[in-house]
């Protein structure tokens, strides 16, 4: 009797262990990380990428986001682990401004920044007292005035301040208006303003071709690289480094030059 209970405890352990064998095992907490994005190109770039990472045991998790500070708050309230959206000079306003310590993981592409009409087609064609729409946005404001000033519509104190106010205009010769709008409301209201200065992510979300439709816009020498972002704690997570590796493969060089035409151009 005892054999006999013997066997069957023998055979029932086996049965056991092949039936573990045979399931996957569900992803946990370290197989996963979650990335703040906005909708274009970031999470669509996440979403090419994604595949290629779970093949590696990865599982990225995608949220979206239509404004530039959530995606940061939320990075550094352990929310998320990492966001991708922002470049450089925009991430250092931040940390200033809300003393926090976010730290950038790597470079990933530059979306020119361009100016955008419904009723010229040439900058020329701007009238006197034209209304302006630029982000209101403390690096992406300082960004738009200079775009403006490389093109002769405005003169600035110092023309070489990434972080440039309306404050910092010398000379305004149409005596242009401008109205200071957060980005993601830009392409809405290009309709309303003479020229609408429209970060990329957002002017792509709204169906409108940089490189055709924009009147004036950044060229490839652009310093504002948009990065992957984490935190101190985590910046040297193998998670990360692994989709730090992903985002500046030759895949995804080959997938914006293909997708986006020269309005998303890889920085590496």
């Amino acid at each position: 009797m005892l054999a006999r209970r013997a066997v069957l405890g023998v055979l029932t352990l086996a049965a056991l262990t092949l039936a573990a064998c045979g399931r996957q095992p569900a992803p946990s907490a370290a197989d996963t990380l979650t990335v703040g994005a906005t909708a274009v190109p970031h999470a669509e770039v996440l979403e090419f990428i994604k595949p290629t990472l779970a093949a590696q045991g990865l599982k990225l998790e995608i949220k979206v986001f239509n404004d530039y500070v959530q995606p940061n708050v939320q990075v550094s309230e352990k929310h998320l682990d990492v966001n991708y959206f922002q470049t450089l000079p925009y991430l250092q306003t931040y940390n200033a401004e809300r003393g926090s310590a976010l730290v950038p993981v790597i470079g990933v592409h530059i979306e020119p920044l361009g100016a955008y009409s419904r009723k010229y087609k040439a900058i020329a064609e701007l009238p006197a007292g034209a209304t302006v729409a630029i982000p209101n946005e403390g690096s992406n404001e300082g960004r738009a005035l200079l775009l403006l000033a490389r093109n002769g519509l405005i003169t600035l104190k110092d023309p070489t301040k990434t972080l440039s106010t309306l404050r910092d205009v010398a000379a305004n010769p149409k005596g242009l208006k401008f109205k200071e709008l957060e980005g993601a409301t830009l392409p809405r209201v290009l309709g309303e303003v003479d020229l609408a200065v429209i970060n990329t992510n957002y002017a792509l979300d709204a169906k409108l071709d940089p490189a055709k439709d924009a009147l004036v816009i950044e060229d490839k020498a652009s310093p504002y690289v948009n990065y992957l972002v984490g935190r101190p704690d985590n910046k040297d997570d193998p998670r990360v480094k692994k989709l730090a590796a992903a985002l500046t493969s030759p895949a995804v060089k080959a997938f914006m030059e293909q997708r986006y035409k020269g309005a998303v151009v890889p920085a590496f």
